[in-house]
């Protein structure tokens, strides 16, 4: 509707402008013809050599009177002989010619007149010279001509609209239903893909690649909801076994013994509780980011580790590292991502854990080897799925929550980074890269943190 009207205003302006340059030009194209004929009559009668009767002038100026000062017609055109004056204006002699439009004309007609002066005598004869006036310019054939092309113009202007318009709406329309009937428990649906590489056409693949987004996530959502209920049910079950015995059989029961077991339990409830609510809590501490010195932070976490309270401490670690590598992040979140790459290596680690520590190019590259039995090809990215189980050699006999890989590669993610298994002749070989925090300007002092 719209664009309809937006049309016939465009169109109504430029008709309005043909019309008025084209009767523009015709006026002065009938001007000029018919001042052209009066001229060369009033040089003949100045000459005496004009012929009687007086011959048409050319671009049809068949209406020409020499008029005497007594105003009686002296000499005139086959056509002009016997009519009225065509005209009573006579021209001044500071104005000798005047030209001007009389409808109707001395005998019917719309004529354009020139009436000169012959001379600036008292007593100058004065030519009138005559053309029709053309019809374009006498009648409102133009403006309906005009009118009708505008009426034409709007209406094919608003069928090809409407035609286009729905042609390109329809695969919108059909986008809105299919999405219309995808709901939480279904999320499988696609919307209708349309040929080509317009915007419709990337907005339906934009909507598939969301759709397919979402759909993994709650699927993901769903199976990690699924193996966290599986997960924390063994420690509940284990507490509650051990309360029921010891309420049930107090006497019959090593009071000791139950009350060991049910801590066990408790504490291994409290770490993966612990483990779901720093899930819950990555990415979004990115105010608390700062300038740090990665070098130093994986100093002190391999100092901790074979501190002799640790609880791997026998496994050694042989660190090589680069001093002062500076990243962007969260202190506490990359020291828990470095804890469990250590704790991970050590629990495998059949003679020592190698920890390297490199800048390349643009990002830090944070190497944790062990010598053990390794992860099968197959298994690399599965490893960082939350609770998940792999082979016996590496399974969580030693007691942990099966949230330590998927944790760090979270805070990996939420850093801009990447944690990756990569190929090692023995054993796994964890590699952390994150971008190097831009050395300061020249004449900026360092802020060395965690050194």
């Amino acid at each position: 509707m719209i664009a309809a009207v937006v049309s016939a205003l465009v169109l109504t302006v430029l008709a309005v402008g043909i019309d008025l340059l084209v009767r523009s030009n015709e006026h002065d194209f009938a001007f000029a013809q018919t001042e052209l004929a009066g001229r060369r009559i009033s040089a003949a009668v100045r000459q005496r050599t004009l012929p009687s009767p007086i011959p048409p002038g050319a671009g049809g100026v068949r209406f020409i009177q020499v008029v005497g000062p007594d105003r009686r017609i002296l000499n005139a055109s086959p056509a002009a002989a016997g009519r009225p004056l065509l005209s009573s204006v006579v021209p001044p002699p500071a104005n000798r010619v005047q030209e001007f439009t009389r409808c109707p004309a001395p005998g019917g007609d719309c004529l354009t007149i020139v009436a000169i002066r012959v001379t600036p005598a008292s007593d100058s004869a004065v030519v009138y010279a005559g053309r029709p006036l053309p019809t374009i310019l006498s009648s409102p054939i133009l403006e309906l001509l005009l009118a009708g092309c505008v009426v034409a113009l709007t209406a094919l202007a608003s069928w090809t609209t409407w035609q286009v318009v729905g042609r390109t709406l329809r695969p919108v329309d059909d986008i809105r239903t299919q999405l219309a009937e995808i709901t939480v428990s279904d999320l499988s649906h696609r919307v209708p893909e349309p040929p080509g590489d317009d915007e419709v056409a990337r907005l339906a693949r934009t909507a598939n690649a969301t759709l397919d987004r979402l759909e993994r996530s709650v699927r993901i959502q769903h199976q990690f909801a699924s193996d966290a209920a599986h997960e924390l049910r063994t420690p509940i079950a284990g507490l509650r076994v051990n309360l029921e015995d010891l309420a049930m059989h107090p006497q019959d029961t090593d009071v000791e013994t139950a009350a060991q077991a049910a801590l066990r339990s408790a504490d291994r409830l409290e770490s993966i509780v612990a483990d779901l609510l720093l899930l819950a809590q990555i990415g979004t501490g990115a105010d608390l980011a700062e300038p740090l010195d990665l070098t130093g932070l994986v100093e002190s976490g391999i100092r901790d580790h074979q501190a002799p309270t640790a609880r791997n401490s026998a496994v050694p670690i042989r660190p090589r590292l680069t001093p002062r590598v500076r990243v962007q992040g969260v202190p506490a979140q990359l020291q828990r991502l470095l804890d469990g790459l250590l704790d991970n290596a050590q629990r495998h680690a059949t003679a020592a854990v190698e920890v390297e520590l490199v800048s390349d190019h643009d990002h830090a590259a944070l190497t944790v080897a062990d010598d053990g039995p390794g992860i099968p090809p197959e298994d690399r990215e599965r490893v960082f799925e939350r609770f998940t189980r792999v082979d016996t050699a590496r399974s969580r006999d030693a007691g942990g929550t099966g949230l330590g890989l998927a944790i760090a590669r979270e805070i990996a993610s939420a850093h801009r980074g990447t944690l990756t298994i990569d190929d090692s002749p023995s054993g796994a070989r964890f590699t952390l890269r994150l971008p190097l925090l831009a050395p300061p300007p020249d004449g900026v002092p360092r802020n060395s943190a965690a050194s």
